[in-house]
């Protein structure tokens, strides 16, 4: 089961923000967008979630046009985790966790024991479980990306899209929330600002510029010193990690 864009373009009014960009990730894999701000990163995740439709070109799910999905089977198959989320309600983790079990059910079905199951694994998945009582609003900010992931999982997707997730997270929950995601046993997308975290965490990564896909392939395929500078404007020396084994980018100033 695959995800794919197909030449897709999407438009701000007139202004091109996705520009023909065909890219895919392979089944279990988790694939990285990277590029600068307004690169179009954002605004290709929404399209691969079904958040938006493409002005042309085709979201593929499964090997179907994503049109073709109803909203409810669309969230059984895609969950997606976005870079802000904030609520005024006075709720709990549990709360937020059990709304992803939501496209599962209908309006007058019971709660059941196979919903708690899957919740209970969610919290579990992400270490969560002892505060299973605590009001949102008393959490970190790496404690609430945690249960938004928590409530994508309880959604049982195949494939998962996240915008940002490390976004304004201290490094340790940066280098949590990407381990966690990188392990998960479904399909990722995930859009990230951090070179190192997308080279040591991505199986395959997207690089876009000025909303055009310019390269794709794995960390050490895309990953370059020439590719760094011309896209991201400042010069850098790749090496390998001692420690891990992967990619690591020093910048040089």
């Amino acid at each position: 089961m695959t995800l794919a864009a197909n030449a897709v373009r999407w438009l701000a009014g007139r202004r091109v923000i996705v520009d023909g960009v065909t890219v895919s990730v392979d089944p279990g894999q988790t694939l990285g967008l990277i590029g600068p701000n307004g690169s179009g990163k954002s605004s290709l995740i929404r399209l691969l979630a079904g958040l938006r439709s493409p002005a042309s070109g085709q979201i593929l799910l499964e090997e179907r046009p994503m049109q073709g999905f109803g909203r409810r089977e669309l969230a059984r198959r895609v969950a997606v985790v976005e870079q802000h989320s904030a609520t005024e309600a006075n709720v709990t983790v549990l709360d937020v966790v059990k709304l992803g079990r939501t496209p599962h059910r209908s309006a007058l079905s019971p709660w059941t024991n196979e919903d708690d199951r899957i919740v209970t694994e969610a919290l579990a998945r992400v270490e969560l479980e002892d505060r299973r009582e605590q009001f949102w609003h008393t959490l970190s900010g790496g404690e609430r990306q945690r249960v938004q992931l928590a409530r994508a999982l309880a959604q049982s997707p195949s494939f998962l899209i996240l915008d940002e997730p490390t976004n304004h997270l201290d490094i340790q929950h940066q280098i949590d929330i990407m381990r966690l995601v990188s392990d998960l046993p479904v399909t990722t997308v995930v859009a990230i600002h951090d070179l190192n975290l997308a080279a040591r965490f991505c199986d395959v990564i997207a690089v876009l510029s000025e909303g055009r896909l310019v390269a794709s392939g794995t960390p050490a395929e895309v990953l370059t010193e020439g590719l760094i500078t011309t896209v991201f404007g400042v010069q850098a020396h790749i090496s390998t990690s001692e420690y891990h084994g992967r990619l690591h980018i020093q910048f040089l100033m």
